[in-house]
C-alpha cells in the first residue's frame, strides 16, 4: 500500500552518481540521508539514460514479481513548485534505494550497463574474499556539517575488532605467534592450554572474572536467551553456549574486542621484529601490557574449571530446551485455538446471510 502524503514530508536530499575514472574503473558514488535515497522516475530515466516509460515499465514488474514490496518502498511526498507564477504543491511518488537498484539491474542502456559492470565487481569481490570496500570513501570521509552522508569508519572498525576477537581466528592468530616462540615444540595440548591463559586474562582484565567463572555466573536457564548476548542464526544452540564472550554484555564485548585487538598487534609486533621470546614470557609480556593499560591482571588459573564450566552450562542448556519447547507448545495450542475460533465466526457469519 503506496503511503499517504502529509503536510510535513519532503523528499530527502540525496545523489546517485555513476562515472568512469580517469584509471578507466567505473565508481559508484552514492550522497544519502538517513541511510537512503528517494529518486522518482524521472529522476531514475536521468540516471540510467532511458525513457520514463521505461522505468515505469521495470518498476511495475519488479512488484508485481515479488522481488521488493510497494510498502516502505514507494511512497508520496510533497512537492513545491512554480506553474508560471502559482506556487503549487503536489503530490509526487518517489522510490527509495532499493528499487533503484533493482531497476538498474534490468533497464537496458548504456548507463545500466555499466551500473552491472559496478555492481558484479563488487559482488564478485564479497563473493571471493568475504568483504567489499570503498576504499576512496574511506579514505577521504566527509567533513562533519559540511554534509548529511555519515561516516561509518568507527562500524567498520568494531567489526574488525569483532572478527579478530573471534575464538577461532585468535586461535589461529595465536597459534601462529606461539609457534614463533624460542623453544616451541609442536603439541595441539599446549597451544589449547596457552591460548585458555590468554582467553581467561582477557576476560579478566574486562570483567574480574576468567572465563569459566563468566559461564557459571551468567548461564542460567531462568533467564531470557539463557543469559546469552550474542548467538549464531535466531536462536541459541548447544554451539553457543560453551564461548565464554557469548556472555558479555554489550559494553564488556567492545572493551573485549579493542583489548583483543591490542593484544594481537602487541605479539604480531613481537613476532615480526624477530625478538627471541620463550613461551612463558608471552604471559609475562601480556601481563605487563595490561597493567600498562590500567586493567586488572589474572593471577593463577581462577576459581573454575573449564570441565565444571561445561558442565554447568550443558545441564542449564538441556533445562532451557525444555522450557522452550513447552513454551514453543503452547504458543502452538494458541494459535490453533485462535485459528479454529476464527473458522468457526467465518461459518456463522456465512449461515448469517443466508
Amino acid at each position: 500500500m503506496t503511503h499517504l502524503p502529509t503536510e510535513d514530508e519532503t523528499p530527502v536530499p540525496g545523489e546517485l552518481l555513476l562515472y568512469t575514472s580517469p584509471d578507466g574503473k567505473i565508481r559508484l558514488d552514492l550522497r544519502i540521508h538517513d541511510e537512503t535515497l528517494w529518486m522518482t522516475q524521472q529522476m531514475m530515466a536521468e540516471l540510467f539514460q532511458t525513457s520514463k516509460q521505461n522505468i515505469g515499465q521495470h518498476v511495475a514488474n519488479i512488484l508485481q514479481e515479488g522481488e521488493l514490496q510497494e510498502d516502505g518502498t514507494v511512497k508520496n511526498f510533497f512537492t513545491v513548485r512554480f506553474e508560471g507564477e502559482r506556487r503549487v504543491k503536489r503530490s509526487v511518488i518517489f522510490y527509495n534505494l532499493d528499487m533503484i537498484i533493482s531497476v538498474g539491474y534490468r533497464v537496458n542502456s548504456i548507463r545500466g550497463t555499466q551500473f552491472r559492470i559496478w555492481a558484479t565487481q563488487r559482488l564478485k569481490e564479497y563473493m571471493i574474499k568475504g568483504f567489499a570496500i570503498d576504499d576512496e570513501r574511506l579514505k577521504n570521509p566527509p567533513i562533519p556539517g559540511t554534509t548529511p552522508l555519515p561516516d561509518y569508519f568507527d562500524e567498520l572498525l568494531e567489526r574488525i575488532r569483532d572478527i579478530r576477537a573471534s575464538e577461532r581466528r585468535m586461535y589461529l592468530r595465536i597459534k601462529d605467534v606461539f609457534a614463533m616462540a624460542a623453544d616451541y615444540i609442536p603439541s595441539g595440548k599446549e597451544t589449547t592450554e596457552f591460548f585458555s591463559s590468554i582467553q581467561n586474562k582477557l576476560h579478566y582484565a574486562i570483567t574480574g572474572h576468567s572465563a569459566a567463572e563468566l559461564m557459571m555466573m551468567r548461564a542460567d536457564a531462568s533467564v531470557p536467551n539463557m543469559g546469552l548476548t550474542s548467538w549464531v542464526g535466531d536462536r541459541v544452540h548447544a554451539s553457543d553456549i560453551t564461548v565464554a564472550k557469548n556472555y558479555l554484555k554489550e559494553e564488556e564485548i567492545s572493551d573485549f574486542n579493542r583489548l583483543t585487538s591490542l593484544c594481537l598487534d602487541f605479539v604480531e609486533d613481537q613476532a615480526k621484529n624477530r625478538r627471541e621470546i620463550f613461551l612463558h614470557e608471552w604471559e609475562n609480556k601480556l601481563n605487563e601490557l595490561l597493567l600498562l593499560m590500567g586493567r586488572r591482571v589474572m593471577k593463577g588459573k581462577g576459581e573454575r574449571s573449564r570441565k565444571q564450566a561445561q558442565a554447568h552450562v550443558r545441564e542449564q542448556y538441556r533445562l532451557y530446551e525444555e522450557r522452550r519447547r513447552l513454551s514453543d507448545e503452547q504458543q502452538a495450542e494458541q494459535d490453533y485455538v485462535k485459528e479454529l475460533e476464527q473458522d468457526i465466526k467465518k461459518l456463522e457469519n456465512k449461515k448469517g446471510r443466508k
